[in-house]
C-alpha cells in the first residue's frame, strides 16, 4: 500500500471515528479536489466550443462537427446517473478517480485524432469520463454537507465554472490560431492540454478526497443501464439531427419508436429492480424531489437555449469573434456567481429555500423578456443587460434544486438522487438547444424575406450597388453574388445563415442588413419560446414544497445509524434494551 493510500484511509477512518464530522480544514480539502475535477470538464467544454470550426476544417469534415458533438453529448448524458448509482454502491472516490482516468484517455486519443470520424469516437471516450466530472462533485459535496450549510460552499464551485468560463475561449483561440506548438499542431492541444490540468486534478484527488464509505451488497441494475442507453441514444440522436434529417423522416420516426419501447422497458426494470434501480422510481413517489426534477429540465431548457443562442447572436450580428464571444458572456457569469453566493449565505444562515426557484425564475423570465426587444442595430450593453438577468436568475435555481433533491431523499440515496437531477437537467438542456435551434432555423427564410420588403433596407442595398467602391471591394463579392442572383425573397439567400456566415462580418453593412436583421428577428421568436417554458416554470415553483433542510451531512446520519445497528446488535446479545436515537437529522 502507498504511503498516500495509507495516510487517506486513516483520514477516512478519523472522520468515521468522529461520527462523520468534519472540520473545516478538511471539508476545504476536499473541496480542492472535487474543484480540480471540475475544472478540468467545464475547461474542456468551453476550449473545444471555439476550436471547433478550425479543427473540422483542418480534418476535412465541416459536415460531420455535429457529430463530434453528439457522440460527446449522448455518453455524458448517459453515463451520470450509472455514475452516481455506482458511487453509491461502491463509493465516490474511485468512480470519481475513475471518471478523470477515462477522461484523460479520450483527451489523448483526440489530441491524435486524423479525422472527424476518429475525433468522434474520442470524444464519446471523453463523455463517458465527463458523465462522472459532473455528476459525483455534487453527491460528495451531499455527503459531506448538511443541505443547510451546503450553500455556503457552492460559490467555490461557480468560482470554477466562472473562471473556465472566461479563460476557455481565450485558450482555444489561442490554440486554434497557432499553426504549431512545440511541433504539434495547435488545435490539437486544445485535447492534449487536458494531460496537464488532469494530472493536478488526479493528484489533488489521490491526495485530499478521502471520506468514509460502508459497501452496500445490491444488485447492480444491468437491464437499467441496458435501456437507458436503448432509450437515450436515439432520442438524443434525433434531437440533434432531426432538423437535418427531417422531424418527419423515416429515421426520426424509427428514433422516436426506439426511444419509446426503450422508456417503457426502462420503467419497468426500474419497477422490477426496486430500491436496487438504477433511478429508483420511489424518488418519484416524494412531491420535492419530483417538482424539482420537472423543474430542472424547464430550467435546463432555458439555460442551454440561452447559452447557445446568445454567443451566436454575438458572433453574427455584432461581427465578434468566438473567444470576444466568450468575454462578453461575463456578465451572465458574474449573475450567476453573485446570486448564488448570496441565495446560499441566506439559506445558510436562516434554512429556507422555498423562495429561490420563484425568484429564480422569474428573473430568468425577465431576462428573456428583456431579449424579446432585441434588434439589429442595438448596442452590446443592451444584451449585457439580459444576460445579467438570466445569470441572477440560474444562480438562485442551479444550487437550490439540487439542494432540494438531496434533502428530500435519504443518505444512503445521496448520490442517485444527485445525478439524476443532473441527468434531467441534461436532458432539459439537449431539448432546448434541439428545439430552439430547430425553431431559430426554420424561422430564417420567413425573416430574412421580411426583412427584404422593408423599404429602409431595399434603399440601402441599391445605395450600395450605386456605389462603385462597394462592388469593386472583394469582401463583397459573396453578398453581391447572392442578391443578384435574385433570390432575394427566400431560396439560397433565406438558407444563407445556416453555413458559413463569415462573409457577413466583412460586407458593406447596407447588403449584410437584411441577413442581419432576418436572424435578429428569428432570435427574437427563440426568446419568446423560452420565456414560455420558463414562465411554467414560475408557475410550478409556486407549488414547490419545500421540507425542513437537515443540519446533518449524510456522513453524520450513515455515521448514526451504523452506531445504532451495533447498539442494536450489542444489545440482542446481553438482553438490554436499547434507548430510542434521540438524534434528529432535521
Amino acid at each position: 500500500m502507498s504511503r498516500v493510500e495509507s495516510k487517506g484511509k486513516q483520514q477516512a477512518q478519523a472522520i468515521a471515528d468522529a461520527g462523520g464530522v468534519m472540520t473545516h480544514r478538511q471539508i476545504l480539502f476536499v473541496i480542492f479536489g472535487l474543484m480540480a475535477g471540475m475544472f478540468l470538464s467545464a475547461l474542456d467544454q468551453t476550449i473545444v466550443g471555439t476550436s471547433m470550426r478550425t479543427i473540422a476544417d483542418d480534418l476535412d469534415g465541416l459536415s460531420l462537427q455535429a457529430w463530434v458533438t453528439t457522440a460527446y453529448l449522448i455518453t455524458s448524458t448517459i453515463a451520470t446517473p450509472i455514475y452516481g448509482k455506482l458511487s453509491d454502491i461502491f463509493g465516490r472516490r474511485p468512480l470519481f478517480i475513475i471518471a478523470i482516468v477515462i477522461f484523460l484517455v479520450g483527451s489523448v486519443a483526440g489530441g491524435f485524432s486524423t479525422s472527424m470520424y476518429e475525433l468522434a469516437v474520442f470524444r464519446a471516450i471523453q463523455g463517458l469520463g465527463a458523465g462522472g466530472l459532473m455528476a459525483l462533485p455534487l453527491a460528495i459535496m451531499g455527503d459531506i454537507l448538511a443541505p443547510r450549510e451546503r450553500a455556503k460552499y457552492q460559490g467555490y464551485f461557480l468560482a470554477t465554472f466562472g473562471i473556465s468560463s472566461v479563460i476557455g475561449p481565450l485558450i482555444g483561440g489561442l490554440f486554434a490560431g497557432s499553426p504549431e506548438i512545440l511541433f504539434i499542431t495547435g488545435w490539437r492541444w486544445v485535447f492534449l492540454v487536458n494531460l496537464p490540468v488532469g494530472a493536478a486534478a488526479l493528484a489533488i484527488v489521490l491526495r485530499f478526497l478521502h471520506i468514509p464509505h460502508t459497501r452496500r451488497s445490491v444488485r447492480i441494475d444491468w437491464w437499467g443501464a441496458a435501456t437507458v442507453v436503448i432509450t437515450l441514444v436515439p432520442l438524443l440522436l434525433v434531437a440533434e439531427k432531426g432538423r437535418e434529417w427531417g422531424w418527419a423522416s423515416a429515421g426520426s420516426l424509427a428514433c422516436y419508436v426506439i426511444g419509446g419501447l426503450g422508456a417503457a422497458a426502462f420503467v419497468l426494470s426500474e419497477k422490477l429492480m426496486g430500491d436496487d434501480a438504477l433511478i429508483p422510481l420511489k424518488l418519484f413517489k416524494n412531491a420535492t424531489f419530483s417538482m424539482a426534477t420537472v423543474l430542472g429540465v424547464l430550467v435546463g431548457f432555458g439555460m442551454f437555449g440561452a447559452m447557445m443562442t446568445i454567443p451566436l447572436y454575438l458572433q453574427l450580428v455584432d461581427g465578434v469573434t468566438p473567444t470576444q464571444s466568450g468575454f462578453l458572456m461575463i456578465p451572465m457569469i458574474l449573475g450567476l456567481m453573485i446570486s448564488s453566493i448570496v441565495s446560499g449565505q441566506v439559506i445558510a444562515r436562516t434554512g429556507r429555500y422555498r423562495v429561490f426557484p420563484t425568484i429564480g425564475t422569474l428573473f430568468m423570465s425577465a431576462g428573456f423578456f428583456w431579449f424579446t426587444f432585441v434588434t439589429a442595430d442595438k448596442p452590446l450593453w443592451f444584451v449585457m443587460i439580459g444576460m445579467l438577468l438570466v445569470g441572477l436568475g440560474l444562480g438562485q435555481l442551479m444550487q437550490t434544486l439540487t439542494i432540494a433533491s438531496q434533502n428530500s431523499v435519504g443518505p444512503r440515496d445521496i448520490g442517485v438522487a444527485t445525478s439524476s437531477s443532473t441527468f434531467f437537467r441534461q436532458i432539459g438542456g439537449t431539448l432546448g438547444t434541439a428545439v430552439l435551434f430547430s425553431v431559430l432555423f426554420t424561422r430564417i427564410p420567413d425573416t430574412i424575406r421580411e426583412a427584404f420588403a422593408d423599404s429602409s433596407v431595399i434603399k440601402g442595398i441599391r445605395a450600395a450597388f450605386n456605389d462603385p467602391r462597394v462592388l469593386a471591394d472583394p469582401n463583397n463579392k459573396h453578398i453581391i453574388d447572392l442578391l443578384q442572383q435574385g433570390q432575394g425573397g427566400g431560396g439560397t439567400v433565406g438558407t444563407a445563415l445556416d453555413g458559413d456566415t463569415s462573409f457577413l462580418n466583412h460586407s458593406d453593412p447596407r447588403l449584410a442588413a437584411p441577413f442581419l436583421e432576418g436572424f435578429s428577428n428569428a432570435a427574437v421568436t427563440v426568446f419568446w419560446v423560452a420565456l414560455c417554458v420558463v414562465l411554467i416554470a414560475v408557475v410550478l415553483s409556486l407549488f414547490l414544497k419545500a421540507t425542513p433542510l437537515r443540519t446533518k451531512s449524510a456522513l453524520q446520519e450513515n455515521a448514526a445509524a451504523d452506531a445504532a445497528v451495533m447498539a442494536q446488535k450489542a444489545a440482542n446479545e446481553t438482553g438490554s434494551p436499547v434507548a430510542p436515537d434521540a438524534s434528529d437529522s432535521r
